[in-house]
């Protein structure tokens, strides 16, 4: 906020002031009269603010129906509702690497109405396309974190990688050799994948398909080496035997695989996540900001949610808007720079 320009003490003690110190009353009525406006906007946004939300709030989901994102979007939403006394209305805007949807919320009003959940493709999509209408580290601001699961690194159950030690030293031995699927350039399991890549100092072939589905079929099928992917996605082949898990990559493991052990317990530091929040235009009011924040952490905490996630293999996080931006942040810088030394481009 700028600060209007101050008046010296001597301007209303009758002390001598140099001319160019002085103000006239021209100049002193126009300073009232911006003081005035200022003071109304302010006291306007504080009202708005104050009554927010007085309709249904839409929520985006840049994804088909019935994906991960749709159903965590779903799941928190309804609580939301309840502790904001309005509705909230999800809408499906998938297509584009997640831009479409990115796009219409960035470019929305400012007040809190439209909304996105937004995953890991918020803090690659800047790096993985050359041309955006929007930036994504600008034009939307952190609301809060809802929640994130690992991903696990799975290979068919007849491959001779029995570790993730065998598969990191078949990948250094025959650069190019291995064989990864992902659901898309740039998904989760795609930055998970260059990140095994780079600790592990190997290099294998990515092959992106439309979704994750199709590419663990070719996995069963064996015409893939490895993925790295959501476990809720494998677990029932991981349990029946027609896939082996190597490891989590995360600190904390999975819930859903709890034998199978972190990649840095085996000595690999690798940590992905998929991971899900909101996000508003920039420009939103701060304490519009806050009631949402307020909403969607009471939301994290009800039973329906929290025992809903765990069942995904999902961890709730909530927190402060700062904290997720900070968090937004560092993803950002960190697989942006892993995008730009692996040649990786979307478009």
């Amino acid at each position: 906020m700028h600060q209007l320009p101050g008046r010296p003490d001597s301007f209303f003690s009758g002390a001598k002031t140099p001319a160019c110190a002085l103000l006239s009353r021209r100049q002193v009525l126009g300073l009232g009269a911006t003081a005035l406006a200022a003071g109304l906007m302010l006291a306007s946004g504080a009202t708005a603010a104050a009554g927010f939300p007085e309709r249904a709030v839409t929520v985006v989901v840049p994804y088909s129906p019935a994906g991960g994102v749709d159903i965590v979007t779903r799941l928190v939403t309804t609580p939301m509702a309840e502790f904001l006394g309005q509705s909230i209305v999800v809408e499906n805007k998938p297509g584009g690497g997640t831009n479409i949807g990115m796009a219409t919320v960035a470019r929305s009003a400012p007040n809190g109405y439209t909304l996105l959940t937004a995953s890991n493709t918020l803090t690659t999509n800047k790096a993985l396309y050359s041309k955006l209408s929007f930036d994504p580290a600008t034009d939307l601001i952190p609301v809060g974190r809802i929640g994130e699961a690992p991903l696990v690194v799975v290979v068919n159950a007849k491959s001779p990688y029995k570790s993730l030690a065998e598969l990191i030293a078949a990948g250094k031995a025959k650069p190019g050799a291995l064989s990864y699927g992902t659901a898309g350039v740039g998904s989760s399991g795609h930055m998970a994948s260059a990140l095994l890549e780079k600790a592990g100092q190997f290099k294998g072939v990515h092959i992106p398909y439309k979704g994750g589905s199709t590419a663990v079929t070719d996995l069963l099928g064996g015409r893939l080496d490895f993925m790295a992917i959501n476990p809720l996605e494998v677990a029932g082949h991981v349990n029946s035997g027609n896939l082996r898990a190597l490891a989590v990559l995360n600190k904390n493991g999975s819930r859903l695989l709890p034998q199978v052990p972190t990649a840095r317990s085996l000595g690999v530091d690798v940590q992905a996540t998929v991971w899900w929040g909101l996000v508003a235009p920039k420009g939103t009011p701060e304490a519009v900001i806050q009631t949402l924040n307020a909403a969607l952490n009471k939301a994290l905490t009800t039973p329906a949610v929290t025992q809903t996630l765990a069942d995904m293999g999902a961890t709730p996080l909530g927190g402060t808007p700062a904290q997720f931006g900070s968090f937004i942040q560092a993803e950002t810088r960190e697989l942006g720079d892993v995008i730009r030394a692996a040649d990786i481009r979307a478009d």
